[in-house]
């Protein structure tokens, strides 16, 4: 079907089955969904009839390929001009093989492996007949209290747009028209989610067009540049305006500027939701400026079905602006090839065997081991096969290491570590114990792991955040580990016994407590499926670490937001004519963050020597190349991030301290030697000047190149324009 038939065919629709297009409904509102179908009174008070579910155009969170094909063969029946529905679900880190949550993946720094985790969760989605995905998630974030920081890459603005391509390139493949193994992106949320004050859920965002710009837009831009091709608003206002009604943000920035035309959906209810943010004095006016602002689909709620009509008949809204949405909506089910199959992709018996299959267990593994960051190792890992272990915490058996947003994975599924480490000794070498709950301790828990750890020569403690503390709404204050856990830590540092932490949660943690009593920490995050075996893995170093944090571990929660790439201030802390008191500084904690931006431990150890650069000047059509020679310095075989990072010393506006452009990953031998090379281009030094400009400003830089944003080698340079 071309262009000239999808425009004929919406001629034939009418007003009203335009309007249901725009509707999205879930799953039970369907006729061959496992309630067949049933209008409830929670369904009619929505205004949702009989007919806006077969005018709908598109269902979410069904899954499986015998329900998918009920649903759309029903639908397909009873839609007068047999219009497929768009199936789409939160395909976040995995269909049914789970893998760590993107936080961790961000940590792997690896692009290969992360757009390899989206292709794998794309094949099983399409499969069992999922069309679209909302992922990725891009959103920039700087404050661990927020729980979705679990499903961001991190607080950097150019690795978030890296992964963002990754993940695109991994779901949507190079043609979604032809190849069924793949289904749609959708980047959420449009924009700057990630900013909520106060790290809840929610809540208010505010900063400047300047900042928006520079930090929070180029991550969305890129998947965006990569083909993705739907957007979802957000939660958060921009501007002062809620972003689902927000036409400067989606006609200006978005359509306009980014010269996005694909759809653009809300999240779930956030239409409606402008009414409670004080922008829409009822459903009637939040309908209007939602579809003004652009949006093509509205959530699970229904404004649109109650108001559009009306809205055109009053000629307050165009009809044409309800047309440009329709056939959005009718283009990606005409890519994806549904008016010819509108089962495409789903296949009961292929499910049975692609679903969980070997190979995507086993790429999930490797992925888990390569987003886990070793954070302290005071010479005690990896462990030996003969010691006698005493595995203790909550989490030893816990099969709660999937992570949200991975609502079609089975915790049955999930290898734990207590199952991992069996792999890997004896039982009579290890005993388990159970210590304390997530959130409780009782005196006789405590007890029996003291007795356990008595006998061992090793304790790897096993401790972490229930899902449901992290993830949307999963916002916390206290970002330390609760009570009971501490203090079980602190009753087995009394047996003088070498300790290991794992560590399974969903943000960066105030480690008090924990880092201090223990001799190695290993973050684990929520690992996914085949978490347990990858975690024995790296215990026993069949594995070697190599992830490095993809966001600061703060000192203390008061510092929040704490990140690398921060500004300097007109008295900074340091400074060699610095006072003592007034500079920009706290009296009772650093300022640096405990652990920073790119860290990360190896079992070997890695040294950085002659830092060359090619030219002192550098012009827009000459670039300069930075290189230095890394050299594997310890005793096992390893793998490093080497981190390119530059300072613009002044600009028309303040810049940031370091800025991160560029890293390569290269795996050394012991004694090996290896020479990095970094271009560096006139493009990477432009930023958002004052007057918005994109543009770069002559003068000094400095580059910086190290094993994190923290440490390094430097070298100055001079931009001549």
């Amino acid at each position: 079907m071309n262009n000239s038939k999808l425009t004929l065919l919406l001629d034939q629709m009418t007003l009203d089955e335009k309007i249901a297009q725009l509707t999205q409904l879930a799953t039970p509102f369907f006729k061959g969904a496992s309630n067949q179908g049933e209008i409830t009174g929670p369904m009619v008070d929505m205004g949702i009839d009989e007919e806006v579910v077969r005018n709908s155009g598109s269902v979410l969170g069904a899954s499986g390929a015998q329900e998918v094909m009920n649903i759309q063969r029903t639908h397909m029946e009873e839609n007068r001009l047999g219009i497929p529905l768009l199936v789409m679900s939160d395909i976040v880190h995995g269909f049914k093989t789970i893998f760590p949550v993107p936080l961790g993946i961000g940590c792997s720094w690896d692009l290969e492996l992360a757009e390899k985790s989206a292709e794998i969760a794309a094949k099983e989605a399409s499969v069992s007949g999922v069309h679209v995905t909302f992922a990725p998630m891009v959103d920039l974030v700087r404050d661990p209290r927020w729980g979705r920081v679990m499903e961001s890459t991190g607080e950097d603005s150019y690795l978030n747009s890296q992964f963002a391509r990754a993940f695109v390139r991994g779901f949507q493949g190079n043609d979604l028209s032809n190849d069924l193994t793949r289904v749609a992106a959708c980047v959420k949320h449009f924009a700057a989610y990630g900013a909520a004050e106060g790290g809840r859920d929610y809540n208010t965002v505010d900063m400047s067009e300047r900042e928006l710009r520079e930090t929070y837009l180029p991550a969305y831009k890129a998947a965006l540049d990569e083909g993705c091709e739907m957007v979802m608003t957000a939660f958060n206002t921009v501007f002062g305006i809620p972003a689902t009604g927000n036409k400067k943000l989606m006609r200006s920035i978005l359509r306009d500027e980014m010269e996005f035309n694909g759809i653009l959906i809300s999240d779930w209810g956030a239409v409606k939701e402008m009414i409670p943010h004080g922008v829409a004095e009822d459903e009637k006016e939040a309908a209007r400026k939602a579809i003004t602002a652009g949006v093509d689909i509205e959530m699970m709620t229904s404004t649109y079905v109650k108001y559009l009509k009306t809205l055109v008949e009053e000629k307050t809204v165009d009809e044409s602006v309800i047309n440009e949405g329709v056939l959005r909506i009718l283009e990606l089910k005409q890519k994806l090839g549904l008016f010819e199959n509108p089962y495409r992709g789903a296949d009961e018996k292929l499910e049975q065997q692609v679903v969980m299959s070997e190979e995507h267990r086993e790429a999930a593994r490797k992925l888990a081991a390569k987003s886990s960051v070793l954070l302290k190792n005071n010479h005690v890992l990896p462990l030996k096969r003969g010691q006698k272990i005493s595995l203790i915490g909550p989490f030893a058996q816990n099969t709660d290491i999937l992570g949200p947003w991975s609502w079609l994975g089975s915790k049955a599924d999930a290898v734990t570590l207590m199952d991992g480490m069996k792999m890997k000794v004896e039982s009579s070498h290890l005993t388990i114990a159970k210590g304390s709950e997530i959130e409780s301790a009782s005196e006789e828990q405590l007890l029996e792991a003291e007795r356990e750890a008595k006998e061992a020569d090793i304790i790897v403690l096993a401790l972490g955040e229930d899902s449901e503390m992290s993830g949307e709404a999963g916002c916390r204050a206290n970002i330390k580990l609760p009570d009971p856990q501490l203090e079980l830590v602190a009753r087995l540092k009394t047996l003088n016994k070498p300790m290991v932490a794992v560590l399974f949660n969903g943000r960066p943690l105030d480690l008090h407590g924990v880092i201090d009593q223990v001799d190695a920490v290993l973050e684990a995050w929520y690992p996914g499926t085949e978490g347990g075996t990858a975690i024995a893995d790296l215990l026993f170093g069949d594995e070697n670490p190599s992830g490095r944090l993809t966001m600061s571990f703060p000192y203390s929660v008061g510092q929040v937001p704490v990140y690398y790439n921060h500004f300097n201030t007109g008295r900074p802390k340091g400074a060699p004519d610095a006072q003592v008191r007034y500079v920009s500084q706290y009296l009772d904690i650093p300022n640096d963050p405990l652990l920073p931006f790119g860290f990360g431990l190896s079992y070997t150890s890695f040294s950085y020597s002659e830092l060359t650069i090619s030219e002192e000047t550098m012009t827009a059509k000459q670039p300069i190349s930075v290189s230095v020679n890394v050299t594997n310095s310890g005793s096992y075989r390893g793998e490093e991030v080497v981190q390119l990072y530059v300072r613009d010393v002044s600009g028309e506006v303040i810049r940031p301290l370091k800025e991160l452009k560029d890293f390569q990953k290269l795996i050394l031998e012991p004694g090996e030697t290896k020479k990095v090379t970094f271009t560096i281009t006139e493009p990477q030094l432009r930023y958002h000047h004052s007057d918005l400009q994109f543009e770069s400003d002559p003068g000094t830089f400095v580059v910086y190149v190290g094993p994190n944003s923290k440490e390094g080698m430097s070298h100055s340079f001079t931009l001549v324009k």
